[in-house]
């Protein structure tokens, strides 16, 4: 067991940090298939009349609440076991997170093969969330500790990864069904199983590799400098310490606000524009993985360029823009515009992951390094808050438009305006944070 240990994998003299970013990304790569589950909402809703929904089939929504229960988990594990994880270290974190996100692909498979909606929420949800919350926040903590000099780019490159899940995740989920489609089957139960072990042989060979700085490392040529910007700091600030303080829960105001419009999109991205363009599953699914394209590329652009800009002015960037093209999706829908629906929700999306990727540096200027992860575990709870909001809202309020004889296309409009109010709240939260006050710094 001690191969597992932090003190294992406090990296040699002469380590590489660029070694780590393949750990992180190959966990993240794995753990982000979240973002391409919209792809098993309509096979999953007909698993029992395989080409129609029939009597004792689940509908989407009841599908998509397992989507939810496993983001909700994410933050709330993250949350549970931060100051864990920085006991532990990655290695430890990443193989339980593997066990618990790969298993909960497993149950999944086993809750298609017998009909059981609860199960799936075990599954995916419950076990899958927490391996998720595991599988986010160790790769993060550890690419800061690496990458002092640049915050805003080692948090792009921990958080980009996940991002990127859907990339992969949502066409070879949608490869494999179609493999396995039979007449006694959607292909859902058999694709889960193998997804799951390939899964599991990637997330190993993240936590086999990865390394921690040495209490001393720091990058050659690079010294500290005093801060002169005003949101940044070299003091730090003790996690049961952080959330106690207003600029905690602005950026807790922040990324929940910053998620919950995004993640709806997300969660019903590929009903949506089926219904909206009434294009194939397949197309569907290439849409989805294009998301995940500006998803993962946005993470990582956006957080280095907050390393020029600050953090706080692009989130402005992503609050005032996110509202104007929200409300601008409609008009892309009535005026039949495919190109520009996929333009404008792919910028959306790029910025939905640069505030995920901008967080974390966020949390390092306001509290230092810190406890950093453990902090941000806390932070993440926005995330669990989001992920009842976001999806439960398209999905809910489309369905409910649908039911009352909107038409499909047209089911949606007023969600995407209320995430554009959702965005302005967030601006104004954006615009209060100040410096943390000295009296919450940890005294040496």
């Amino acid at each position: 067991m001690s191969f597992l240990s932090r003190k294992a994998t406090i990296a040699k003299p002469g380590f590489c940090r660029w070694m780590v970013p393949p750990a992180a990304i190959a966990v993240h790569m794995c753990i982000g298939q979240v973002y391409g589950f919209s792809v098993f909402k309509k096979p999953l809703a007909k698993a029992l009349g395989i080409t129609a929904p029939a009597a004792g089939d689940w509908s989407e929504a009841d599908v998509g609440v397992s989507y939810s229960i496993a983001l909700m988990m994410l933050g709330l594990s993250a949350a549970a076991f931060g100051k864990w994880v920085e006991r532990s270290g990655p290695r430890k974190t990443m193989l339980a997170a593997m066990l618990c996100f790969c298993g909960g692909l497993v149950v999944s498979s086993f809750a298609v093969s017998m009909h059981n909606i609860w199960l799936l929420y075990a599954g995916y949800g419950l076990l899958g969330g927490i391996g998720l919350g595991l599988g986010y926040i160790a790769p993060v903590s550890t690419l800061v500790k690496w990458f002092p000099d640049r915050p805003g780019m080692a948090t792009g490159m921990a958080i980009m990864g996940f991002g990127g899940g859907a990339l992969l995740g949502s066409p070879l989920a949608q490869e494999l069904m179609s493999h396995f489609k039979s007449t006694s089957s959607v292909g859902a139960k058999e694709a889960l199983l193998v997804m799951a072990g390939l899964y599991a042989i990637a997330m190993a060979f993240g936590a086999l590799i990865v390394r921690v700085p040495p209490a001393d490392w720091k990058p050659d040529g690079w010294e500290p400098k005093e801060h002169t910007a005003p949101l940044v700091t070299n003091a730090s600030v003790a996690v049961d310490t952080a959330w106690k303080t207003p600029q905690f829960w602005l950026l807790w105001t922040v990324l929940c606000l910053n998620v919950t419009a995004g993640i709806g999109i997300l969660g019903q991205a590929s009903p949506m524009i089926q219904d909206m363009f009434k294009v194939s599953p397949e197309a569907a699914a290439g849409y989805v993985g294009l998301l995940s394209l500006f998803n993962m590329g946005g993470r990582f652009l956006w957080s280095s360029t907050s390393d020029l800009t600050g953090r706080k002015g692009v989130y402005c960037i992503y609050f005032i823009l996110g509202a104007l093209l929200y409300s601008l999706v409609p008009w892309t829908q009535s005026s039949g515009n495919l190109v520009l629906f996929i333009a404008v929700t792919s910028v959306i999306i790029s910025m939905y992951g640069g505030g995920f990727a901008t967080i974390p540096a966020y949390l390092r200027d306001l509290f230092g390094t810190y406890q950093v992860g453990a902090i941000h575990g806390r932070l993440i709870t926005a995330w669990s808050m989001a992920a009842l909001l976001g999806p439960q809202l398209v999905d809910r309020l489309s369905a409910a438009n649908k039911a009352a004889g909107m038409p499909p296309g047209q089911s949606y409009n007023w969600t995407l305006y209320l995430m554009a109010g959702l965005l302005l709240v967030g601006l104004v939260a954006n615009l209060l944070v100040r410096p943390v006050d000295s009296k919450y710094h940890v005294r040496s």
